[in-house]
């Protein structure tokens, strides 16, 4: 009895001490998302629900994980992903021209878009959590790539929106950077807590937990400021909005998102290209024939851990340099993001190790944030709210894809269980993207001097040619106007015309000039 009582008392006693600690927690997060501002509005709401969303995915993306990819042997598992990237990629061709100018035409509704896309999430994770106990892999992989449309249809709302909630002392990229630190934080948070809860519950009840998430997200989604929604206002004589396709976004916008696109490929090659190898032992800190000369620290489920967690620091340290460089220009950020990204990769090839795989495991993850966050504010500037959710709807499809394609190219560059091969041919690629963008950078700019220098010359020959007129008119050979002398009755008019800029109905715009 004095044990039972004992043990009672100091759990009791570890309750209340855990409930004080996560009150603290809450508080100092509330006070963070609310600064500058952000709590008149509505940015800081706007960041708890997509740390909530975030968190919600990444609970879902572990359930799915331990299906997927541990959940069978290597040989099936490459044969599972690539069926589920394929499948990813085509709806997503398929929808892309079509999700944007639908958003675009709810503006007066983007509340309750985002809550149509965290209640459908909900949904399908219910549905997913009945297919997990009968193994029915086709239904988990529609589940699964309806939660990622649902979660691109809710990252663009969320971007096309953050115009309206933006206080005045906060900038965009700064504050996209909040939003994308307090994101990865939540997910950050929420992967380790969704593994050891799978592994206690099973991932089928694990599922009806991130169900309950999305559907009390939702309806905190609904509550979010009316400000939010933006009237559906139609200029008179105003065209309908047109598809969004590159070559409509004008040329900042287009070079940042290949920029993008280099960079998700790669992301994609990387992510699966080290996991199948990690699997299949083909890496040198685990391909050692002797057992006596292995590391028993760094083995397969340690060297993943490892990999995560440094792909995870890379994404924190994105949003925070993000942060940092607010007032640099978003173009050069996305190149430097990529220039970093190709030297990384080249010293990666040469020296393949440990080291060298989860350092560019950081800085892949690095450019991928930073350079997203650098593209969003782009957008955000560049293009008008009247489609501004159907470009954010094309790039987000566009960079989708590109991911799928970079993870299938690493699907099949990892059966060749060489490290170098595929490393040294996407550094080509990187390098070759690199070379054309700034290439094309470089002519473009040419292009824009020699359109100012052609502007201002055609403007100094019209001042020429307009002082030579003067010049004509105020001849010093002509006698002085007098108003006695009948020969010059004309000058009056000459003189009313030099006075022609100056009307005296008006006040003068400079009195002194």
């Amino acid at each position: 009895m004095r044990a039972g009582k004992a043990t009672a008392s100091g759990t009791a006693r570890a309750g209340k001490a855990t409930a004080k600690g996560a009150q603290k927690v809450g508080k100092a997060t509330r006070r963070l998302t609310y600064a500058n501002g952000a709590d008149r509005t509505g940015l800081g709401r706007l960041i708890e629900l997509s740390a909530g969303n975030s968190a919600s995915d990444a609970v879902v993306t572990v359930a799915l994980a331990s299906t997927v990819f541990f959940g069978v042997p290597v040989g099936e598992a490459r044969g599972s992903v690539a069926l589920y990237l394929v499948i990813t990629m085509l709806p997503f061709a398929l929808l892309a021209p079509f999700v944007g100018p639908i958003l675009d035409r709810f503006r007066s509704g983007r509340r309750y878009v985002m809550a149509g896309t965290l209640f459908g999430r909900g949904l399908l994770c219910f549905a997913m959590a009945a297919a997990v106990g009968p193994g029915d892999l086709p239904t988990l992989f529609i589940g699964a790539l309806g939660v990622l449309v649902l979660s691109k249809a809710y990252n663009v709302s969320r971007a096309a929106i953050m115009p309206n909630v933006l206080p005045a002392d906060i900038t965009l990229v700064s504050a996209n950077a909040r939003v994308a630190l307090f994101t990865l934080v939540a997910a950050g948070a929420a992967v380790p807590i969704g593994a050891g809860m799978t592994a206690w519950l099973g991932s089928a009840a694990v599922l009806r937990i991130a169900m309950v998430a999305f559907l009390l997200l939702g309806v905190a989604a609904v509550r979010l400021p009316r400000h939010v929604d933006s009237p559906d206002l139609e200029e008179e004589g105003a065209q309908p909005s047109r598809w969004r396709t590159l070559l409509k976004v004008g040329p900042a916008v287009a070079e940042a998102v290949w920029a993008n696109v280099a960079i998700r490929v790669f992301s994609g090659f990387l992510l699966f290209f080290l996991l199948f190898l990690v699997q299949d032992k083909a890496v040198p800190w685990l391909a050692v024939n002797q057992a006596w000369a292995q590391d028993p620290f760094f083995d397969i489920p340690k060297t993943i851990a490892l990999l995560a967690a440094a792909a995870g620091l890379g994404g924190l340290l994105g949003a925070a340099v993000a942060n940092w460089t607010r007032n640099h220009a978003p173009q050069l950020i996305v190149l430097v993001t990529l220039a970093v990204t190709v030297v990384t990769t080249i010293a990666t090839a040469v020296f393949f190790g440990l080291w060298t795989a989860l350092a560019i495991s950081l800085v892949t993850a690095f450019a991928q944030e930073l350079g997203k966050l650098a593209l969003d504010a782009i957008v955000q500037r560049e293009i008008g709210e009247e489609v501004r959710s159907s470009t954010f709807g094309v790039v987000e499809a566009v960079l989708q894809l590109a991911w799928v394609s970079g993870g299938l190219i690493g699907l099949v560059l990892s059966l060749t269980q060489s490290s170098q091969a595929g490393l040294i041919t996407l550094a080509v690629a990187l390098t070759a993207a690199l070379g054309w963008l700034l290439v094309a950078r470089r002519k473009r700019v040419r292009a824009t001097k020699a359109k100012l220098a052609r502007q201002r010359a055609e403007a100094g020959e019209h001042d020429r040619q307009q002082a030579e007129a003067e010049t004509d008119e105020q001849d010093p050979r002509w006698p002085q106007a007098n108003d006695h002398d009948p020969r010059h009755a004309g000058t009056d008019d000459h003189d009313q015309r030099r006075g022609d800029t100056l009307d005296s109905t008006k006040p003068l715009t400079n009195p002194f000039g």
